[in-house]
């Protein structure tokens, strides 16, 4: 027991609990025995050895049960899993006392610590491990195979994202390198185009031109016909030609409108008599009726507007056999104001079931359209006159608007389009059915070309269309309105002056059963300066002419008709041949009385042949017929012979044609590397008048165009070797304005030719591309505008107008 004494000596100097060694317990557990000493009295904490021994009162010691105690104190330690703990009495440490547990064998994952059970002199530790292999910390592998997951997945992202910027700027540069293809293979195809149509065009306005040369010089009949069938089939080759140039302008989006002041109601006569030929062939009614308030002179594109009322003129031609082909154009104010009486009229026509003779339209064939039928026609008109309602008066004025809002009709009595071909009668190369181009030729590209042309307007075509009964197409363009242009004024002045002047003051009276005929009739006549009165029926005729019932005698207006037009087949077919005999058998039967002279009777005919002619001489008429389709000019010279008024004073003028008076001694340089086409270009301005001289290439043009030099203009080809005209238009351009400066500085004097202040002699582009020869590219280069070949006479007197009359000004 000397280690229990030892043990209460340690308690009484420490004043702390103090443990045995390990023994075994009844329970046969190990266990301490833990020994505590009592005072007397409360000690300080840092009293001395000896001061608790003196203090000491005895002792007080209990034994534990170490396994028992460890597994109260350890039992929720392991908590599920099976752990085995240790308590190891280390004072010796080489022969360490197992106070707890099972023999300790080696299972890998365990755990030590120390345990202090306040003996200093005593040293003690335990031992947890598992009782079987440690479980898989599943947790910890899941949440290591999220974050694997996730940087994987972030890993990916990133890769992807890089890969795509990658492919984005690789399909970027294969865009950049697409699209420079695709301009490029624009930039081809233009020139391509360009080429064809200069190759083409080049050629045929040899033909054309040598052909119109041909025909100046002294052929017989049957050599003129020849010549003529020859030029008409070049004619239609260089439209077919423009029309697939215009759809390849449309689709690479290279179109461009002009914006020039033109005369409509010309244009629309010029249309007429591009078909009256053909109109006449067929025996078709061809007639335009332009209301009183559209304005004489517009602003736009000519060209182009021309193009549209061709290529649907053309069309009613081709599919019309009978009936009639009618071109009205109105302000759409004016149709807006007015409401069409369209029931009124279909029960009208189907009352009527559509007869030659029964239906109100221009011939009496019954069109599809009722908008244009008689009914309908007069709400516009009220004697031949519209009276524009105060509501549309403010907006049509030029104080406050400057803008013309057109509504073009073409109505007629052909074939009609058929129900199932309708919704693609504007795509281009298409055309109703495959018989269609069998039958009556053509391309397709005409109306596709026609609608884009309309847009382009700030407009829109539609149509109506029943087969059997005929179409009618309508389309609306926006013009601005025309202010005085010495250049339009003055061509159009010089061909209309001497006709108003003869006729104005004149009266005349048209008899026609077809109140829309008259109408037309009257719309030409009045034109020209003349007063109308139109009758439709042969009662009324009567009394017009004859100044009343029962023999009564003529009024003062009466006495004072100087004409009287009939139509041919005023009230059916030749029915207008009779009127002279009725008048006479009425003169004989006493109903009227007459004075010495009627007026002059003048037949109107859509055909006519010789034994009708004479008939017509016979009965009472003229000898001169007025043959429709009716057009101002025409209308005025078939006046002019039947009449005998006009001519011997507008010989005795001798004023020359407008072109040949600006023509008519200039100088002019024609350059072109073709010799043909230098032959046509100088034979045509030669017939004007001009002393032309020839280049044949850029260079020899910039040599004779060196200041100073003698050349009034300049037509100047637009592709040509060595140096195209655009290159040598833009070399003169230099030259001039080193002279110019030279002038301006006084180092050149301004006498040294012809007193010129400042040199610029205008050059003209004379191409047969279409495309490459705009106005834009002309611009560019210096040069003051341009002329397609082959020449016409208008279009070359629209060019060369401005420059000379200028000139002419200012030497008068």
């Amino acid at each position: 027991m000397q280690e229990d004494r030892e043990n209460v000596l340690r308690a009484r100097a420490s004043g702390k609990g103090v443990l045995t060694s390990p023994f075994t317990l009844e329970s046969k557990h190990l266990g301490v025995v833990l020994s505590f000493t009592v005072y007397k009295t409360d000690l300080p904490p840092d009293a001395t050895p000896e001061e608790r021994i003196e203090a000491t009162a005895g002792y007080l010691g209990g034994s534990f049960d170490v396994e028992s105690l460890v597994e109260n104190l350890l039992q929720q330690l392991a908590g599920k899993h099976a752990i085995t703990v240790n308590v190891f009495d280390i004072t010796n440490s080489s022969k360490p006392v197992i106070m707890y547990g099972p023999p300790v064998t080696n299972n890998g994952l365990s755990h030590v610590s120390a345990l202090d059970f306040g003996d200093p002199f005593r040293k003690h530790q335990m031992l947890c491990r598992f009782t079987q292999e440690p479980p898989l910390p599943w947790s910890a592998i899941t949440t290591s195979l999220g974050i694997l997951v996730i940087a994987l997945l972030v890993g990916h992202i990133f890769y992807a994202a890089l890969n795509r910027i990658a492919k984005v700027e690789e399909d970027f540069r294969e865009m950049a390198e697409l699209k420079l293809k695709a301009e490029a293979a624009d930039i081809a195809k233009s020139q391509f185009l360009a080429t064809v149509s200069h190759e083409i065009r080049t050629p045929m306005n040899g033909v054309l031109g040598m052909l119109q040369m041909l025909m100046d010089t002294g052929l017989d009949a049957t050599q003129q016909d020849f010549a003529r069938t020859a030029q008409a089939s070049g004619k239609a080759l260089i439209t077919l030609i423009n029309e697939v140039l215009d759809q390849a302008k449309i689709e690479s989006g290279r179109f461009e409108l002009e914006a020039v002041p033109f005369d409509l109601r010309a244009i629309l006569d010029d249309v007429l008599s591009l078909f009256s030929g053909k109109s006449r062939n067929k025996q078709i009614e061809l007639a335009v009726y332009i209301s009183d308030k559209v304005p004489e002179t517009l602003v736009g594109d000519p060209g182009r507007f021309r193009q549209i009322v061709i290529n649907l003129v053309g069309n009613s031609i081709k599919f019309t056999e009978h009936g009639h082909i009618f071109v009205s154009v109105y302000l759409v104010e004016e149709l807006q104001s007015v409401k069409v009486n369209s029931e009124t009229s279909k029960r009208s026509t189907e009352v009527k079931n559509g007869s030659s003779s029964s239906c109100n339209t221009l011939s009496g064939c019954e069109a599809f359209d009722v908008r244009n039928n008689w009914e309908n026609f007069k709400l516009l008109h009220s004697n031949g006159t519209y009276k524009l309602p105060n509501t549309l008066k403010d907006c049509s004025s030029p104080e406050t608007s400057q803008t013309v809002n057109l509504c073009v009709s073409i109505e007629d009595t052909g074939v009609g389009i058929p129900l199932n071909a309708q919704e693609r009668v504007f795509v281009p190369f298409m055309q109703a059915d495959s018989s269609t181009s069998r039958t009556y030729g053509g391309t397709g590209i005409g109306l596709s070309i026609s609608r884009f042309l309309v847009e382009l307007m700030n407009g829109r075509m539609d149509f109506v269309s029943k087969p059997a009964i005929g179409s009618t197409f309508v389309f609306t363009a926006v013009f601005k309105k025309g202010h005085t242009c010495s250049q339009l004024q003055d061509m159009k002045l010089r061909q209309s002056e001497a006709l108003t002047t003869v006729f104005k003051g004149m009266r005349a009276l048209v008899v026609d059963g077809r109140p829309i005929r008259a109408s037309v009739t009257e719309y030409h006549l009045k034109r020209l300066g003349v007063q109308v009165e139109t009758v439709t029926n042969l009662k009324s005729a009567i009394a017009a002419v004859g100044g009343g019932r029962n023999g009564d005698i003529r009024s003062s207006e009466t006495r004072n008709i100087n004409m009287i037009l009939v139509d041919k087949d005023a009230w059916g077919q030749g029915s207008g041949l009779t009127f002279p005999k009725i008048l006479k058998d009425s003169r004989q039967n006493g109903r009227t009385r007459y004075s010495s002279e009627l007026p002059k009777m003048i037949l109107l005919a859509t055909s006519i042949g010789d034994d009708k002619t004479d008939t017509a001489k016979a009965a009472g008429f003229v000898e001169t017929v007025i043959m429709k389709p009716l057009r101002a000019s025409m209308v005025a010279a078939c006046l002019q012979q039947a009449l005998g008024v006009g001519n011997k004073r507008q010989q005795g003028k001798g004023s020359p044609p407008p072109l040949q008076s600006l023509l008519f001694g200039k100088q002019i340089l024609v350059v072109d590397d073709n010799k043909v086409n230098l032959r046509v270009a100088a034979g045509a301005l030669k017939k004007y008048g001009a002393i032309v001289e020839c280049a044949e290439s850029g260079k020899s043009a910039v040599e004779m165009l060196k200041p100073p030099h003698k050349f009034d203009a300049c037509f100047m080809d637009v592709q040509m070797p060595e140096m195209d005209g655009f290159e040598a238009t833009r070399q003169v351009r230099d030259l001039e304005r080193t002279v110019n400066e030279q002038i301006d500085s006084g180092a050149i004097s301004k006498e040294i030719d012809r007193n010129i202040i400042k040199w610029h002699v205008p050059i003209l582009a004379m191409t047969a591309d279409v495309i490459q020869a705009t106005h834009e590219e002309c611009s560019k280069c210096g040069m003051d505008g341009y002329v397609s070949k082959p020449f016409e006479e208008e279009q070359l007197y629209r060019a060369v107008a401005e420059f000379f009359e200028s000139k002419l000004t200012s030497t008068a």
